[in-house]
């Protein structure tokens, strides 16, 4: 239920909370062939990149419930690879695990979506790690389709 949950723009105060979340997006890579402390790394130095960033549009928010912050998505401008037209895209959404299923992250994305519809966008993109088959599937029900694959092999 999202009934009482709200969306809010996130503060510089909340910067500690997204990375508190950052360990959760680095388990669910689940790449066996890049050591556990590698996945982090990028993870965070991803966060700090996407959060950085800010020549081009984007938005970042925050679910919350009676004051405590349940998960956190940011979306940006970015160039479509196919079409090269400029759209949105999500490269960061998590919710905390206690939030997971409450209906936090389906609120965050519709804000998500209405962001990039104000922005006048016609797509709205993101990138999932191919073994995250929850994540997957949660975007799949949001309406989102898998437009390419980007594929790994580990050489011995």
């Amino acid at each position: 239920m999202t009934n009482d949950m709200t969306v809010r723009n996130a503060l510089e105060t909340d910067r500690a909370f997204i990375f508190e979340l950052s360990p959760r997006l680095a388990e669910v890579a689940s790449l066996p062939w890049h050591d556990a402390s590698v996945v982090q790394k990028m993870q965070d130095d991803y966060i700090t990149q996407m959060l950085n960033q800010t020549s081009v549009p984007h938005v970042t928010l925050i679910a919350q419930k009676n004051g405590v912050s349940l998960g956190f998505i940011h979306s940006r401008e970015h160039k479509d690879g196919i079409s090269g037209e400029v759209c949105g895209t999500v490269p960061l959404l998590a919710v905390s695990e206690a939030a997971q299923g409450l209906g936090a992250g389906q609120l965050l994305m519709k804000a998500a979506e209405d962001w990039a519809k104000e922005q006048g966008y016609r797509l709205l993109h993101l990138e999932v790690f191919a073994n995250n088959d929850k994540a997957r599937g949660f975007y799949q029900k949001q309406g989102f389709e898998s437009e390419t694959l980007h594929m790994i092999k580990a050489l011995k």
